[in-house]
């Protein structure tokens, strides 16, 4: 099953220009993943897991519902945290010119497949 996602998660850093992907389970740990050498999957999976969990909390705390996205902007790139149900994370790392509106619409596609994979 894991080789499904992975497919998945493939399809869509070539469809998005991102540079990496990580699917994580609700506790921390990495379902599938394509991830640059430099990145640690199992750090990744961690961060996106407790990130994740924290940012539910501060829209819960200041009424804004339910969160559907998490965004992180560094000097070189964006890390981008999606919940798919409440049984995943979709992680993304993309570059500093990386096109959002294009990667945010392939974001919104891949979560719909890992959906119906997840089920």
């Amino acid at each position: 099953m894991a080789v499904k996602y992975t497919e998945i998660l493939e399809e869509f850093i070539r469809d998005s220009g991102a540079e990496g992907a990580v699917l994580v389970s609700v506790d921390g740990l990495a379902i599938a993943s394509v991830l640059p050498s430099t990145a640690d999957e199992d750090r990744v999976a961690a961060m996106g897991a407790a990130i994740l969990s924290l940012g539910e909390r501060v829209t819960s705390e200041l009424n804004k519902g339910n969160l559907e996205q998490l965004y992180i902007k560094g000097s070189t790139g964006y890390v981008i945290f999606t919940g798919i149900k409440d049984v995943a994370v979709l992680g993304v790392l993309a570059p500093v010119n990386a096109k959002l509106g294009l990667l945010l619409m392939e974001i919104h596609r891949t979560v719909k497949k890992l959906e119906q994979e997840l089920k």
